[in-house]
């Protein structure tokens, strides 16, 4: 099938203009009449039972319309709430016990925002402190105080994979080697901090308008913590100002607005600080990383034994899906005969871990991709040619996974070793500079998340009208990704129509279909543009049987749709315009509209996703042997995302992706001292800035994707993924210091080489 003009096209956002202007409205650009401001009271020990709250201060200060507890609320749960329903274990305000510095014991609101602060400075909460634990080998030790009573040893869930003969193959293996890898919390770091707006409605219904990358999780959840009919709230879009994970759960601020504008009748916004959100706020799972891998003499792969200790924080969040997804992606890109992998998330007395971008892969491929490099020295195989010997192939099984439809990993390793110069540079060492390589393979979208519903994967609903226009709703969140650019253009690839002459509509659980779990998993291209797929052509029927009975036609003539006309493909000039179908087919419905609904589930895809893309990166470094600073020089990426529906946007995810590649590897790092967060500004919070973002070379290795929409699979997430261990790896080879605990930093190369105590 010819791919349409469209497809691949490189097209800006259409939302650039507004948000270079100023023009983009966020949730606390929002104004309404009467409207209050929200203040949360958080605990200052990281771990105490709630003795007695005193709120009388607080309410007697003039402009305060409402204090709330946790007693006054209906004290229901909410979690990680499809894949392990019982893993819910947050309440909104706490009201037993605190289990981390930052926990919301109480919320205000009052007239403004300076008098709800100063309201939520006068109430007083009297704790029994308790003792914390701020690690995972503190949790889980011996006589370890309990941070929720039912978890024993503090671990709130455990997972485990076992296929393969493990120990035979590692008794017979040529070469063994096993270590231990530890990598660290970071923040999102999105440019919007959290905010939110709750409008009540008649009937004792509520508008919720928040920046969130979930709208229908956060219906959901926050109906079930009001006790509400689902049906009852409503949740909009807005522009969001980035999410990479940090917004995809109801949070405390949603359900105190919401709870308190029902309580005053009157609108109620809460707003986070820079300095709430890395104090506080979610952040990328800690893991503890033990890794066995066996090979044979000739460098295959036999077996892998993966143990893995997440450091969840005080809560479980998204950490069970992130449990499930590691000991996934410890064995995935190559085939290991024997896999072993045994998980435990771990509570803790820190912030609470959750989503972020590449969800449990980035950990695990640093320690994967890490051994790998280690591995090939050891045995004396160059580290892509070790790669090349094991690296899947199209029709290759991830066992008790999925089967792999599409694979482009070979042709990417081979890409990425000619673009960078590989061998020569590697075989013409200069002291000082490196060169490492890191892969990935990444979901497109999760399946496990969704059994026994009554719900599809995405939906999608498409309206043509008689002016040649179109209107998609669908309830997909741009959180800067550009998902409203490609989910557009599919349908103009679809209807061949421009793609000005479609208005989206989406992001609101009143208007939009309500089949879609919002944005993460880089689910939305591949599941959302399948659902617009279906919808676009259960229109194209109706169209199309207008131009069969206008021309007497019967059913072996195909019907094109081009250039904004509907015609008959072997006589181009037996046709209409579209805007002329459309009325057409209106006077013979009566009037009714050219609406049709799409909806997406894989069918039989396997436990985890329907499809994966697959990648290699190479790191050039340069490194100051008296400093012990960190520059890469040079960024080389070959990827395998499917067909590029649109390379702007490609390009754009890479360059996000490696820019936060470069702080999670080598300056990202939180400073906890008796689970409080010391650097909570982003003057000591360090993030790469614009000048340190290397030059970057990257190469699209087109495959084919049967499940995706015209060939796509992600091109997001997994792009983020293999970074960190290229860069690794190119430091050793740049000075012999090996890292095993990130971030990279001056200090622990200096340590490493003997010229720091």
């Amino acid at each position: 099938m010819k791919k349409p003009a469209i497809i691949g096209a490189s097209i800006p956002r259409p939302d650039a203009r507004e948000k270079v202007l100023g023009r983009g409205i966020y949730a606390d650009d929002l104004k309404f009449p009467g409207m209050l401001y929200g203040a949360l009271v958080r605990s200052p020990i990281p771990h105490g039972r709630i003795k007695r709250i005193d709120t009388s201060q607080a309410r007697s200060l003039a402009g305060v319309k409402d204090v709330v507890v946790g007693e006054d609320t209906p004290q229901i749960k909410y979690g990680n709430w499809r894949l392990v329903p019982a893993s819910q274990d947050e309440l909104p305000l706490a009201v037993d016990k605190v289990r981390f510095v930052g926990d919301e014991v109480a919320a205000v609101c009052a007239v403004d925002r300076e008098t709800a602060l100063r309201a939520a400075g006068l109430v007083e909460v009297e704790y029994e402190e308790l003792p914390a634990v701020f690690t995972v080998e503190e949790a889980t030790a011996e006589g370890a105080p309990l941070i929720h009573e039912e978890s024993k040893g503090n671990v709130s869930l455990v997972r485990k994979i076992e296929y393969g003969d493990l120990e035979g193959l590692f008794k017979r293996a040529y070469y063994v080697r096993e270590d231990t890898f530890r990598t660290h919390a970071v923040s999102h770091a999105y440019l919007e901090p959290c905010s939110c707006v709750a409008v009540p409605d008649e009937g004792g219904r509520i508008t919720l308008y928040t920046s969130t990358q979930v709208p229908y999780i956060v219906q959901c959840l926050l109906a079930h913590t009001l006790g509400l009919p689902e049906n009852y709230v409503r949740v909009k879009k807005l522009f969001i100002g980035g999410g990479f994970g940090g917004k995809m759960e109801l949070r405390p601020w949603e359900f105190c607005a919401a709870f308190m504008a029902l309580r005053t009748g009157r609108p109620v916004k809460f707003t986070l600080t820079r300095e709430d959100e890395l104090a506080f706020g979610r952040r990328r799972h800690p893991m503890t990383i033990y890794s066995k891998v066996a090979f044979d003499k000739d460098g295959r792969l036999l077996a892998k034994d993966f143990q893995v200790m997440l450091d969840g924080g005080a809560y479980n969040a998204m950490g069970p899906t992130a449990t499930f997804l590691c000991g996934t992606f410890g064995n995935m890109m190559y085939n290991f005969p024997a896999y072993r992998y045994f998980g435990r998330h771990v509570y803790t007395n820190k912030p609470p871990a959750s989503a972020m971008r590449g969800f449990g892969a980035p950990q695990a491929a640093f320690a994967s991709e890490s051994q790998l490099n280690m591995a090939a020295e050891e045995l004396g195989i160059d580290p892509i040619e070790l790669r090349l010997i094991n690296a899947m192939e199209s029709g290759d099984e991830i066992p008790e996974v999925a089967t792999v439809s599409s694979c482009g990993f070979k042709e990417s390793l081979r890409k990425v070793r000619e673009m960078s110069g590989w061998d020569r540079k590697r075989a013409e060492k200069k002291p000082g500079r490196g060169l490492g390589v890191g892969c990935f393979s990444f979901i497109s979208g999760g399946v496990f998340n969704w059994f026994n519903t009554k719900f599809n994967f995405a939906a999608a609903e498409v309206t043509v009208f008689d002016d040649g226009t179109a209107q998609l709703a669908c309830m997909a969140c741009d959180i800067g990704q550009g998902c409203d650019t490609v989910l557009r253009q599919i349908l103009a690839a679809e209807l061949g129509i421009p793609l000005e002459k479609i208005r989206l509509v989406s992001m609101d659980t009143a208007t939009t279909p309500k089949a879609d779990l919002g944005t993460w998993g880089s689910r939305v291209t591949l599941m959302n543009g399948n659902a617009v797929i279906e919808a676009a052509r259960k229109i194209k029927e109706i169209l199309a049987g207008v131009v069969f009975a206008e021309y007497d036609l019967n059913q072996i003539h195909d019907i094109g749709f081009a250039e904004e006309r509907v015609f008959v493909k072997a006589k181009p000039e037996r046709g209409m315009s579209l805007a002329q179908c459309v009325a057409k087919a209106q006077r013979i419905r009566r009037g009714e509209p050219l609406t049709a609904r799409g909806f997406y589930t894989p069918r039989n895809k396997g436990l985890v996703s329907p499809a994966f893309s697959f990648g290699a990166q190479v790191a050039e470094v340069s490194v100051d042997p008296e400093t012990g600073s960190v520059k890469v020089e040079q960024m080389y990426t070959a990827h395998d995302c499917g067909v590029a529906l649109n390379k702007m946007a490609v390009e754009g995810q890479l360059e996000g992706a490696i820019h936060m590649g470069l702080g999670y590897s080598l300056m990202e790092n939180f400073v906890m001292e008796g689970g409080r967060t010391l650097n909570t500004h982003f003057l000591d919070y360090k993030i790469p800035a614009a000048q340190d973002m290397p030059p970057s070379h990257y190469a699209e290795i087109e495959t084919y994707e049967p499940e995706g929409p015209y060939g796509a699979k992600e091109a997001g997430e997994g792009l983020a993924i293999p970074t960190a261990p290229a860069i690794a790896e190119a430091v050793y080879q740049a000075c012999g210091y090996r890292c095993t605990e990130l971030p990279i930093t001056p200090e622990k190369i200096l340590k490493g080489l003997g010229k720091l105590k």
